[in-house]
């Protein structure tokens, strides 16, 4: 797929929604404590919060992207972290126990680390593109 200005900033708005509404949906708006126990660490009700709040600042970013470069590199460490923290977290534990403990729980978990997979390769893409088209009127 060839990403083009429309398709980046659709995106962008689609990542900031699947942050806030995939955050504020599987935790029933931050009362599923079983999200919260199977990762305290990177899944407590405050991080939860920041993932919406990253989800914030990628909308907020749709409409600015082609300037702000280093910010979507910043997305590109960002998804790959949360990316690479739900594959360990997947490989460390049982998500079959958490879908006993709750479904919307286990959705969440099943979800959670494609996801961040997904919008880092696209958000890698972004920063190629930009680094391209930089290049191009620095010639």
């Amino acid at each position: 797929m060839k990403l083009n200005k429309g398709l980046i900033k659709k995106g962008m708005y689609l990542s900031g929604i699947m942050n806030i509404g995939g955050v504020l949906i599987f935790s029933k708006f931050f009362s599923n404590k079983v999200i919260n126990e199977a990762d305290p660490v990177v899944m407590s009700n405050f991080g939860l919060l920041m993932l919406t709040v990253w989800g914030l600042v990628f909308i907020a970013m749709a409409p600015k992207w082609e300037k702000l470069k280093w910010v979507i590199g910043a997305f590109v460490i960002e998804k790959f972290i949360y990316g690479f923290v739900w594959t360990k977290w997947l490989l460390d534990n049982d998500l079959s126990s958490v879908y006993e403990q709750d479904t919307m729980a286990g959705i969440f978990y099943t979800i959670y680390g494609p996801n961040d997979w997904f919008f880092f390769l696209f958000y890698l893409g972004v920063f190629i593109y930009l680094n391209k088209a930089q290049k191009k009127v620095n010639q």
